[in-house]
Parts: C-alpha cells; structure tokens; sequence
C-alpha cells in the first residue's frame, strides 16, 4: 500500500507541478518580475521619482528604460533567467509531489473506513485541497506579489496553518459526516479562522501598483486551482486503478 501511494502521489504531483509552472510562465511570471522592479525602484507608478531622484516620467519610458537595462546584461541575465526558470520548475515538482503525497495518505485513511476513492473523487479531493491550502487562506492573506507590504511573518504562517487545517477538517465533516451535527461543527470550522480574522497591516506602504497586485493574486489563485484539479483527478484515477 505504501508503494501505490508514493507512486500515486508522484506521478500526480510531478504532472500537476508541470501544469502549475507552465501556467505561472504563461501567466504569472511576468506580474513577479514587475513587482520586482517595483520593489527595487527601477519603476514606479503615478509618475514618480525612484529613490535615487531619477524622473521615469510616462510608462512607456519606464518600459523602455527596463528593456534597455536588459539588454546591458546579455548573456549574463538570459544565464540567470533560465536559472530561475530551471527553479521555478524544480519547486512547483517539488512542492505538489508533498501535497499529493498529503492527498493520497487521505485516500488511504478513506480505504480504512470503506470508502472507494475514483478519478471523480480524486478530483473533488483536489478542489477541496485547493480550497483549504490557497483559497480559503487567500480570503485573510491574499497571495503577495512583491513590492507589497505584510504582516508579520511568524503571524501570518501560524494563521494560515491554523486555516487550512479548520477548513481541510471542515470539508471532511462535510462530506463524510453522517450527521447534522457533523455539518454544524464543520461550519464552525470554516467560520473561525476568519472569524479570529488574519493578522492586518497598520498601515499601508507597498510600492507596486494595486492593479498589479489584485492581477497576480487571481492569476495565483486560477493556477492553484488547475493544478490541484489535475493533481486530484491522476491520483485518484490512478489509486483506483491500482486498487482494481
């Protein structure tokens, strides 16, 4: 049983990875590298000075000056943008191989009480792992692009571990509790968290624009919820195939 779930959650999850970096390429990256120049001071918005007193006037220079920065760098920066690139790749792998090996130890704990896992409920397990890990935490601590500021770190992990635990349980109650007292607790779950509400910012100080800022979170999200879908649907098709 171990060998089909490690096997399970590998092929899923490198598929699912796979999926999620070519979206971020597509969709994301670009949003990250902005907010990096944002961050930096190479650009600003509302027509400002950077911190070193250099007018970048319209956005049309501020593009042409980034474009220009870029090709001094030559070989050098298409080297260190394949790098990253390369990483890029390597953690979305990494990081959803870990969550299908969380999603298929669920499939075994379902085995145990006599549930039959199926491609179908794979893929509703992974929307569900969508909602408690992205989704969910995302309603208190939107996904940060850089330039924007943040709570503090410390804080924000332990709310959201604390969330996608209550909402991961939650959706369990939900779908496999027998009675109407399971779904009671189960909304009280989904409820604390926010409820308790994320940590907040005193005051608001990021420096990329906030149209860049909402654009990458929802693009985030978007890719979040295709990859764990893929993810779900493999390893369920594949447990069920292994299970016969």
């Amino acid at each position: 049983m171990i060998q089909r779930m490690v096997t399970s959650a590998f092929v899923a999850g490198i598929a699912a990875g796979l999926l999620a970096a070519l979206l971020h390429f597509a969709f994301v990256q670009k949003y990250i590298l902005l907010g990096e120049e944002y961050e930096s001071g190479t650009a600003v918005h509302f027509h400002g000075v950077t911190a070193g007193g250099h007018d970048h006037g319209t956005a049309d220079g501020q593009d042409a000056a980034a474009h220009d920065h870029a090709h001094d760098h030559g070989d050098a920066g298409e080297a260190s943008a394949l790098q990253r690139n390369g990483m890029t790749v390597l953690f979305y792998a990494l990081l959803y191989a870990a969550y299908a090996l969380i999603l298929v130890a669920g499939f075994g704990v379902a085995r145990h009480f006599g549930k039959r896992v199926t491609a179908r409920d794979g893929l509703l397990w992974g929307i569900a792992g969508f909602v408690a890990i992205q989704l969910a935490p995302a309603l208190g601590l939107a996904p940060e692009l850089p330039g924007t500021a943040g709570p503090d770190l410390t804080d924000r992990q332990l709310w959201w571990a604390a969330t996608a635990i209550c909402t991961a349980t939650g959706l369990a109650m939900i779908g496999y509790g027998r009675k109407p007292i399971w779904v009671g607790l189960a909304v009280v779950l989904l409820a604390l968290p926010h409820v308790i509400s994320a940590p907040e910012l005193d005051g608001f100080t990021g420096v990329a624009p906030p149209e860049v800022a909402s654009a990458f979170a929802a693009r985030s999200l978007g890719v979040g919820l295709a990859a764990w879908s893929l993810m779900g649907w493999i390893a369920g098709w594949f447990w069920a195939r292994t299970e016969g």
